[in-house]
């Protein structure tokens, strides 16, 4: 009997399914196939895949730190005075077969708002969301590039670099499915289209100045733009029951 369960148990470990291959950059794969590999990897491991070429994410720098607080500072804060749109960090996004990511934040409209993202079983989004920032320092090249054209293909509505080697904040809005980028108004303010009322300094934020950049968001929520979208999206929610 016990001859028998010990024959048993070393069948159990001779098929054994192997160890995913470990992921990484320059390994070519669908959506599938590296979303699978991915959630096998260890814990604090991050690599995005971008039309089919997966890029390992390097350790961060302090700069891109400074820089993705101050980004979540002027998203939350708009969320905050905005029923209907959530704000997300770091979270995944299956864009279609060649693409996820997990971009620095994001903000979408809620469920039974958006008609273009959703959140799927295992609490990923699948789809395009709304607006998409990115910090980037060793990755202006692959943002401005590769990513900002997986981005433009997915359909995200708008979508912000802060470069912060280069200096420069752009800010993209998707126009009959290209990228245009949208240039500061004369007071130096750059306005989105999408999200009213959602407007950044660019110098304050390349300075990681929150007190300007929240000064200038304020002026934008007090703004009538704001309050006529804020009013469309709860109108919006009580139409579909929320």
């Amino acid at each position: 009997m016990n001859r028998a369960i010990r024959y048993q148990r070393s069948s159990e470990r001779t098929t054994k399914a192997p160890a995913l291959p470990h992921l990484e950059s320059g390994d070519r794969l669908d959506q599938k196939t590296f979303h699978e590999r991915y959630e096998a990897m260890p814990k604090h491991f991050r690599a995005k895949l971008i039309g089919g070429i997966v890029y390992v994410s390097s350790p961060l720098k302090i700069p891109h730190g400074r820089g993705q607080n101050c980004v979540n500072r002027w998203l939350y804060t708009y969320e905050d005075h905005t029923p209907g749109v959530e704000v997300f960090a770091n979270t995944t996004n299956m864009m279609g077969p060649d693409t996820e990511t997990q971009p620095d934040a994001q903000m979408n409209l809620m469920a039974g708002l958006s008609e273009q993202i959703r959140e799927t079983d295992d609490q990923c989004f699948e789809g395009a969301a709304e607006l998409i920032v990115e910090v980037a320092w060793s990755t202006e090249s692959l943002d401005l590039h590769a990513q900002k054209d997986a981005y433009e293909h997915a359909g995200v509505q708008e979508y912000v670099v802060i470069a912060l080697r280069m200096k420069h904040v752009f800010w993209f809005r998707l126009q009959r499915g290209k990228f245009k980028e949208l240039k500061p108004d004369d007071d130096g303010i750059l306005r989105s289209e999408v999200f009213p009322g959602l407007w950044l300094d660019p110098d304050a934020m390349l300075r990681f100045d929150t007190k300007r950049l929240l000064k200038v968001l304020r002026q934008g929520l007090a703004s009538p733009e704001h309050a006529a979208f804020a009013a469309k999206l709860a109108k919006k929610a009580r139409r579909n029951g929320g």
